[in-house]
């Protein structure tokens, strides 16, 4: 079961990744409209939810075995449906084991640092999940688009003249590289929505009055600048996805869908690390044991002496009778 699991998450996933080293064109390479056709949006609510669980097993072991961590970086245009996927995605899993960062525009201080540093001070620590709702790569994104951001970032000449844009990859390459070493896995994921679906969402913040709160005059003046995004998205693609931190381009236009793909890709992510529960010593074993027998020895009269091991007996019991009985083992789950 586990392994057509990883299977149809791996089958889910491959369309999306961008391989490293490939030139990639928006455009022309994903369509924000794609939906796999072995889908629909009805099986596609009863996979969420199968990729929801799983990731609640795995950020429990995740976290557990306290050794990886994880940071999941969200790139998108505004409507792009960051905020949703992580609401949805990340529903039951234990908030003390995910935190997530927004970035807005840098403080003073931020702005006395290196241009990573505000980024590295939210970083995950092992056995948590970290989410950057936008990350470091606003860097070479909105940056990039307003190069008059640039100027307020006190940095010396040579550090913003010819080249810069090159430079920045590399070295948001290398930090990558370097977090992964150490044990940080780094997942990427860009929502790839349409200039069409961006403006049917926008209307709809405009003429629902609990959506109200969400539109800003700012995020439609940003779509004269549509066509710079997708060029710097292109660019980001083409050169910072990495074997150790690959970038994955979501189909933003089906939210239902992109939520599926979000999940496979922290999932993917999570059972290639494989974290595993603590192994305990003989000692560890022996004391166990004891504390069981005195435990069910102040059972009241007529109780069970142990509930929990006899409702584990009779779920053992039905699972292996409903094998028997011709089951085929299909997975429901991503």
């Amino acid at each position: 079961m586990a392994e057509n699991r990883a299977r149809r998450i791996a089958k889910l996933i491959a369309p999306l990744r961008v391989e490293p080293g490939t030139k990639v064109t928006l455009a022309k390479d994903f369509d924000p409209a794609y939906k796999a056709g072995f889908l629909n949006k009805k099986d596609g609510e009863e996979l969420l939810q199968g990729g929801v669980e799983l990731l609640v097993e795995y950020q429990a072991r995740l976290a557990a075995q306290d050794t990886w961590g994880m940071l999941v970086c969200l790139q998108a245009l505004d409507a792009g449906g960051k905020d949703g996927a992580i609401r949805h995605v990340l529903s039951g899993i234990n908030p003390q084991g995910v935190h997530v960062s927004g970035f807005k525009v840098p403080s003073a201080e931020e702005l006395n640092h290196d241009y990573l540093w505000r980024y590295a001070q939210r970083l995950p620590g092992r056995g948590e999940i970290g989410i950057f709702n936008r990350s470091h790569y606003e860097e070479v994104l909105v940056v990039r688009v307003h190069p008059e951001i640039l100027d307020r970032q006190n940095l010396p000449a040579a550090a913003k003249g010819k080249g810069v844009w090159e430079r920045r990859y590399q070295e948001i390459n290398d930090w990558e590289h370097y977090l992964s070493d150490n044990g940080f896995k780094v997942v990427k994921l860009f929502l790839n929505l349409s200039r069409e679906q961006q403006r049917i969402r926008f209307l709809k913040r405009v003429d629902l009055p609990d959506k109200n709160w969400k539109f800003s005059a700012n995020d439609a003046k940003e779509r004269a600048y549509w066509d710079d995004y997708q060029k710097a998205f292109s660019e980001m693609l083409s050169n910072t996805s990495t074997p150790w931190a690959p970038w994955y381009v979501i189909p933003a236009d089906h939210k239902w869908f992109a939520r599926i793909c979000i999940s496979g890709v922290l999932a993917h992510t999570l059972m290639d690390i494989d974290p595993q529960y603590p192994k305990v010593d003989a000692a560890k074993l022996k004391e166990l044991a004891e504390t069981r027998v005195l435990l069910e020895a102040e059972a009241p009269a007529g109780a069970e002496p142990d509930p929990f091991a006899a409702s584990l007996a009779a779920e053992a019991a039905k699972a292996e009778a409903k094998k028997h009985g011709g089951s085929n083992g299909d997975d429901p789950g991503l």
